[in-house]
């Protein structure tokens, strides 16, 4: 049986809203799971649920398009929806697979839509193991080490390099990457980006200011001030 792909348009204008579940309607395998009119409504219903597709519109108040992208590099695959063209470089910065300018014809859709089986046919293998399960493994001091991502406290940015903490571990260990490259292998559900240095696991967290958080091991993570809706989201 082939695969059903659910999609989930996010725009402030309910035209863009008709015209964009007219075109999923036309593909037996796209779904239309859900419509989010704001950034912060599309933040709260991505964390809530499972979307293959998102269609996303750039101006927006509150949060933008672009701002979201950053805020959840871990999200799902991207089209980006928009009657401006000056935010491309960005949007495929942030590894939008398509960028399509209003008014969005059926052939430009059906373009996108293609582009997006492909990516989806080289990564057809799904995470079906749970988080208590999965487990990141990085070189350290030439050696293969295995971590649980249950185990993570938090994960702060050092350049090009990271620092992990882990409940199992009595220091931290670093590792080569970046934040939004360590973001593609962990769950969306338990971790959550609040600084542009810091992402965190929900799990792990004892305590929350407006600024600060206070983790389980006793350290203190920064709040960062446009991270702060994301984080909200988890505790509403």
């Amino acid at each position: 049986m082939a695969s059903t792909y659910r999609c989930l348009i996010i725009d402030d204008e309910s035209p863009a809203h008709k015209a964009l579940a007219s075109h999923i309607s036309k593909f037996e395998d796209l779904e239309h799971s859900g419509s989010a009119f704001s950034g912060m409504e599309a933040v709260k219903m991505l964390n809530a649920n499972s979307y293959d597709i998102i269609f996303l519109d750039i101006n927006m108040p509150v949060i933008s398009g672009v701002e979201l992208m950053e805020l959840q590099p871990n999200r799902p695959l991207t089209i980006v929806t928009t009657a401006y063209s000056d935010h491309a470089l960005s949007a495929y910065q942030n590894d939008a697979i398509d960028y399509l300018l209003k008014p969005i014809s059926f052939e430009k859709f059906s373009k996108a839509i293609e582009k997006a089986k492909i990516y989806f046919s080289g990564n057809s293998l799904k995470k079906e193991v749970t988080t208590t399960e999965k487990v990141l493994s990085n070189r350290v001091n030439g050696q293969i080490v295995d971590t649980l991502l249950c185990d993570i406290i938090y994960i702060e940015s050092l350049g090009n390099y990271m620092k992990l903490y882990s409940a199992k571990l009595k220091s931290p260990i670093i590792i080569y990457g970046s934040l939004s490259s360590i973001a593609s292998e962990i769950d969306s559900t338990n971790f959550v980006q609040v600084h542009r240095s810091f992402i965190v696991n929900v799990d792990k967290i004892s305590s929350v200011t407006f600024k600060n958080l206070t983790m389980c091991n006793g350290e203190i993570v920064p709040v960062g001030r446009k991270y702060q809706i994301l984080l909200d989201s988890f505790f509403k």
